[in-house]
Protein backbone atom coordinates (compact mmCIF):
# COMPACT_ATOMS: atom_id res chain seq x y z
CA UNK A 1 0.00 0.00 0.00
CA UNK A 2 1.13 3.29 -1.48
CA UNK A 3 -0.80 5.75 1.22
CA UNK A 4 -0.46 5.58 4.93
CA UNK A 5 -2.74 3.22 7.11
CA UNK A 6 -3.77 2.63 10.58
CA UNK A 7 -5.71 0.13 12.54
CA UNK A 8 -7.70 0.93 15.55
CA UNK A 9 -7.98 -1.41 18.58
CA UNK A 10 -11.34 -1.18 21.04
CA UNK A 11 -9.54 -3.19 24.32
CA UNK A 12 -12.99 -4.66 26.22
CA UNK A 13 -14.01 -7.70 23.90
CA UNK A 14 -11.35 -6.82 21.01
CA UNK A 15 -7.54 -7.28 22.76
CA UNK A 16 -9.00 -8.94 25.51
CA UNK A 17 -12.07 -11.41 26.80
CA UNK A 18 -13.04 -8.81 29.73
CA UNK A 19 -16.76 -8.41 29.53
CA UNK A 20 -17.37 -11.62 31.75
CA UNK A 21 -15.50 -10.18 34.59
CA UNK A 22 -17.23 -6.64 34.14
CA UNK A 23 -20.45 -8.83 33.97
CA UNK A 24 -19.38 -9.91 37.22
CA UNK A 25 -18.06 -6.51 38.60
CA UNK A 26 -21.41 -4.86 37.81
CA UNK A 27 -23.28 -7.88 39.64
CA UNK A 28 -21.16 -7.36 42.81
CA UNK A 29 -21.23 -3.54 42.59
CA UNK A 30 -25.85 -3.41 41.73
CA UNK A 31 -25.97 -6.26 44.36
CA UNK A 32 -24.93 -3.98 46.87
CA UNK A 33 -27.10 -1.28 45.80
CA UNK A 34 -29.65 -3.17 46.00
CA UNK A 35 -30.10 -4.11 42.19
CA UNK A 36 -30.55 -7.00 40.27
CA UNK A 37 -30.31 -6.71 36.41
CA UNK A 38 -31.20 -9.43 34.24
CA UNK A 39 -28.65 -11.43 31.12
CA UNK A 40 -30.53 -9.29 29.51
CA UNK A 41 -30.65 -6.24 30.24
CA UNK A 42 -26.76 -6.51 30.80
CA UNK A 43 -26.64 -7.28 26.74
CA UNK A 44 -28.73 -4.85 25.86
CA UNK A 45 -26.94 -1.89 28.14
CA UNK A 46 -23.69 -2.79 29.11
CA UNK A 47 -21.68 -3.98 26.57
CA UNK A 48 -19.97 -1.40 24.69
CA UNK A 49 -21.23 1.60 26.77
CA UNK A 50 -20.02 4.17 29.11
CA UNK A 51 -20.38 3.54 32.61
CA UNK A 52 -22.07 7.08 32.74
CA UNK A 53 -24.45 5.21 30.75
CA UNK A 54 -24.65 1.89 32.39
CA UNK A 55 -24.58 3.43 35.46
CA UNK A 56 -27.78 6.17 34.54
CA UNK A 57 -29.33 3.41 32.44
CA UNK A 58 -29.82 0.92 35.87
CA UNK A 59 -30.05 3.38 38.41
CA UNK A 60 -32.95 5.34 36.59
CA UNK A 61 -31.69 8.49 36.70
CA UNK A 62 -28.41 10.89 35.92
CA UNK A 63 -25.31 9.49 37.61
CA UNK A 64 -22.84 12.37 36.71
CA UNK A 65 -20.10 14.58 38.49
CA UNK A 66 -18.48 13.28 42.02
CA UNK A 67 -21.47 10.57 42.25
CA UNK A 68 -20.52 9.13 38.68
CA UNK A 69 -16.12 9.17 39.88
CA UNK A 70 -17.39 7.51 43.04
CA UNK A 71 -19.57 5.00 41.49
CA UNK A 72 -17.23 4.43 38.57
CA UNK A 73 -14.02 4.47 41.03
CA UNK A 74 -16.12 1.28 43.54
CA UNK A 75 -17.05 -0.65 40.07
CA UNK A 76 -13.75 -0.70 38.20
CA UNK A 77 -12.08 -1.17 41.48
CA UNK A 78 -14.09 -4.36 41.68
CA UNK A 79 -13.08 -5.27 37.58
CA UNK A 80 -9.97 -4.76 38.48
CA UNK A 81 -9.69 -6.86 41.37
CA UNK A 82 -11.75 -9.90 39.80
CA UNK A 83 -9.83 -9.57 36.63
CA UNK A 84 -6.18 -9.27 37.17
CA UNK A 85 -5.47 -12.69 37.53
CA UNK A 86 -7.20 -14.38 34.24
CA UNK A 87 -5.70 -10.89 32.11
CA UNK A 88 -4.93 -12.68 28.73
CA UNK A 89 -5.04 -11.59 24.94
CA UNK A 90 -6.95 -13.12 22.31
CA UNK A 91 -6.07 -15.71 20.59
CA UNK A 92 -3.48 -14.26 18.15
CA UNK A 93 -3.64 -10.91 18.56
CA UNK A 94 -0.28 -10.25 19.82
CA UNK A 95 1.24 -11.53 16.64
CA UNK A 96 -1.26 -9.87 14.07
CA UNK A 97 -0.38 -6.69 16.02
CA UNK A 98 3.56 -7.33 15.67
CA UNK A 99 3.61 -8.23 11.50
CA UNK A 100 1.00 -4.90 11.14
CA UNK A 101 3.81 -2.69 12.76
CA UNK A 102 6.22 -4.55 11.02
CA UNK A 103 4.27 -3.70 7.48
CA UNK A 104 4.38 0.04 8.73
CA UNK A 105 0.34 0.49 9.52
CA UNK A 106 0.04 3.02 12.58
CA UNK A 107 -1.25 1.65 15.69
CA UNK A 108 -4.32 2.82 18.06
CA UNK A 109 -5.92 1.71 20.95
CA UNK A 110 -9.33 3.55 21.60
CA UNK A 111 -11.33 2.19 24.44
CA UNK A 112 -14.68 3.57 26.28
CA UNK A 113 -13.04 2.18 29.25
CA UNK A 114 -11.07 4.34 32.24
CA UNK A 115 -7.04 4.61 32.10
CA UNK A 116 -6.20 2.17 35.12
CA UNK A 117 -8.38 -0.62 32.96
CA UNK A 118 -6.32 -0.10 29.97
CA UNK A 119 -2.78 0.72 32.30
CA UNK A 120 -3.72 -2.88 33.67
CA UNK A 121 -4.35 -4.92 30.69
CA UNK A 122 -0.96 -3.25 28.71
CA UNK A 123 0.92 -3.94 31.86
CA UNK A 124 0.59 -7.64 30.97
CA UNK A 125 0.18 -7.69 27.59
CA UNK A 126 2.77 -6.66 25.40
CA UNK A 127 1.70 -4.89 22.60
CA UNK A 128 2.70 -0.77 24.27
CA UNK A 129 5.50 0.01 22.01
CA UNK A 130 3.60 -0.54 18.80
CA UNK A 131 0.71 2.00 19.55
CA UNK A 132 1.09 5.58 18.23
CA UNK A 133 -1.83 6.77 20.24
CA UNK A 134 -3.51 5.05 22.93
CA UNK A 135 -7.12 6.94 24.38
CA UNK A 136 -9.62 6.02 27.54
CA UNK A 137 -12.15 7.21 28.42
CA UNK A 138 -11.09 10.53 29.97
CA UNK A 139 -9.76 11.52 26.79
CA UNK A 140 -13.13 12.38 25.19
CA UNK A 141 -16.25 14.49 26.47
CA UNK A 142 -18.53 12.25 23.81
CA UNK A 143 -18.58 8.23 23.94
CA UNK A 144 -19.03 5.99 21.27
CA UNK A 145 -21.26 5.68 19.31
CA UNK A 146 -20.04 8.88 19.36
CA UNK A 147 -16.97 8.91 16.75
CA UNK A 148 -15.30 11.53 18.86
CA UNK A 149 -12.30 8.80 19.91
CA UNK A 150 -11.90 7.28 16.91
CA UNK A 151 -11.63 10.62 15.34
CA UNK A 152 -8.74 11.10 17.89
CA UNK A 153 -7.20 8.64 17.08
CA UNK A 154 -6.79 9.26 13.79
CA UNK A 155 -5.73 12.46 14.27
CA UNK A 156 -3.23 11.35 16.75
CA UNK A 157 -2.20 9.09 14.00
CA UNK A 158 -1.87 11.54 11.39
CA UNK A 159 -4.02 9.26 8.80
CA UNK A 160 -7.51 10.74 7.64
CA UNK A 161 -10.29 8.25 8.77
CA UNK A 162 -10.71 7.06 5.62
CA UNK A 163 -7.59 4.88 5.60
CA UNK A 164 -8.53 3.24 9.21
CA UNK A 165 -9.54 0.13 9.92
CA UNK A 166 -11.37 -0.69 12.88
CA UNK A 167 -11.14 -4.08 15.40
CA UNK A 168 -14.50 -3.66 17.53
CA UNK A 169 -16.94 -6.08 19.31
CA UNK A 170 -19.93 -4.26 20.55
CA UNK A 171 -22.85 -2.02 18.52
CA UNK A 172 -21.85 1.02 19.80
CA UNK A 173 -18.46 0.82 19.20
CA UNK A 174 -19.16 -1.05 15.16
CA UNK A 175 -21.23 2.40 15.50
CA UNK A 176 -19.02 4.68 16.49
CA UNK A 177 -16.19 3.81 13.83
CA UNK A 178 -18.67 3.70 10.93
CA UNK A 179 -19.73 7.23 12.43
CA UNK A 180 -15.92 8.15 11.74
CA UNK A 181 -16.30 7.27 8.19
CA UNK A 182 -13.66 4.00 8.77
CA UNK A 183 -13.98 0.40 7.68
CA UNK A 184 -14.95 -1.92 10.94
CA UNK A 185 -14.32 -5.54 11.28
CA UNK A 186 -16.67 -7.43 14.09
CA UNK A 187 -15.01 -8.66 16.78
CA UNK A 188 -17.56 -11.83 17.55
CA UNK A 189 -16.78 -12.07 21.32
CA UNK A 190 -19.62 -10.37 22.97
CA UNK A 191 -22.49 -10.39 20.00
CA UNK A 192 -23.79 -12.20 17.04
CA UNK A 193 -23.12 -10.68 12.98
CA UNK A 194 -27.11 -10.01 13.39
CA UNK A 195 -26.39 -8.07 16.40
CA UNK A 196 -23.41 -5.53 14.88
CA UNK A 197 -24.05 -3.28 12.25
CA UNK A 198 -22.95 -4.25 9.16
CA UNK A 199 -18.93 -4.77 8.89
CA UNK A 200 -16.21 -5.26 6.40
CA UNK A 201 -15.19 -8.61 7.96
CA UNK A 202 -15.85 -10.62 11.04
CA UNK A 203 -13.58 -12.65 12.73
CA UNK A 204 -13.67 -14.89 15.94
CA UNK A 205 -10.11 -13.96 16.83
CA UNK A 206 -6.85 -13.31 15.04
CA UNK A 207 -5.28 -16.50 14.41
CA UNK A 208 -5.82 -16.73 10.59
CA UNK A 209 -5.03 -12.57 10.43
CA UNK A 210 -2.07 -11.07 8.88
CA UNK A 211 -1.32 -7.69 7.25
CA UNK A 212 -1.62 -9.61 3.76
CA UNK A 213 -5.15 -10.60 5.11
CA UNK A 214 -6.45 -7.41 5.59
CA UNK A 215 -4.48 -5.24 3.42
CA UNK A 216 -7.17 -5.53 0.79
CA UNK A 217 -10.04 -3.42 3.41
CA UNK A 218 -8.24 -0.86 2.61
CA UNK A 219 -8.25 -0.59 -1.38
Amino acid sequence: MNKEVAVIFDMDGVICHTNPYHSLAFRTFFSGHNLNPTDEEFAQHMYGKSNSYILSHFFKRPVSGDELSQMEQEKEGLFRKIYEPHIEPIAGIVAFIADLAQNGVKLGVATSAPYANLELILGKIDIREQLGSILASEDVKKHKPDPEVYLSSAKNLGVLPENCLVFEDSFSGVSAALNAGMKVVGVLSSHSKAELPPCSLYIEDYTDLSYDKISNLFK
